[in-house]
């Protein structure tokens, strides 16, 4: 759906930059809608077949919406403890991973949080304790998704796919609370979540337009 928008803008900037793939992990807690959200890009269910990736090892899947542009599955937090420091560990180990050892892998970070819950501890914990300790600050994105359940159902236009005023008021003071939220727990200052539905495509381009506009000026170089 989205391999031919904005391509100049996306061009334009990995020219300018001098590299591609633009890497983009997306992660999250466990439900909040990953998969769905890369399906609503991709505009069909991708298959998880590893893009430059070994299965075995990581666990992870990369998806290349083109050539310029690679999506990074990641496994859902808030499973269990185990499973969260299994599943941290790995995400750690991608966004520490270089290439021609002067580059880190990963270029940006793109949480998922439900916009229907009130429950944004997992989102605070893989911010806290997994990206900050390894991952620049301003490369940090945060979206809600589920907009279409945000007030459990209430106040959404199935046939329109889209909210009506009163879920449109709710969802933008769910992305402004969630950004206050963050910046004091954390301290991490990231710009206001777009809020969207992967269900429904509801404000998919919006979410799409949230990366392309926020694309580092320059690679993530390894500190000598």
């Amino acid at each position: 759906m989205y391999n031919n928008y904005r391509n100049a803008d996306i061009e334009n900037h990995i020219n300018k930059i001098g590299f591609h793939p633009l890497d983009v992990m997306v992660t999250g807690a466990t439900g909040a809608g990953k998969s769905s959200t890369l399906n609503s890009f991709f505009n069909k269910k991708v298959a998880r077949v590893g893009d430059g990736v070994d299965p075995e090892t990581m666990e992870l899947d990369a998806y290349s919406l083109t050539e310029k542009m690679r999506f990074w599955d990641t496994p859902g937090l808030g499973d269990g403890i185990q499973r969260d420091v299994e599943h941290a560990k790995k995400i750690t180990e991608l966004l520490n991973r270089t290439h021609h050892e002067e580059y880190y892998f990963l270029d940006m970070v793109l949480i998922i949080v439900e916009a229907g819950s009130r429950d944004i501890g997992t989102a605070i914990k893989l911010i806290d304790q997994v990206l900050m300790k390894n991952f620049p600050e301003d490369r940090i994105l945060v979206a809600l998704n589920q907009a279409d359940f945000a007030m459990k159902g209430n106040h959404w236009n199935e046939t329109a796919g889209m909210p009506d005023s009163t879920l449109v008021n709710y969802l933008e003071e769910r992305a402004m609370s969630l950004q206050r939220r963050i910046r004091e727990s954390t301290g991490l200052n990231i710009c206001k979540p777009v809020y969207y539905s992967a269900r429904y495509n509801y404000n998919i381009e919006r979410l799409y337009d949230l990366i392309i506009d926020h694309m580092p000026n320059t690679p993530r170089r390894v500190a000598a």
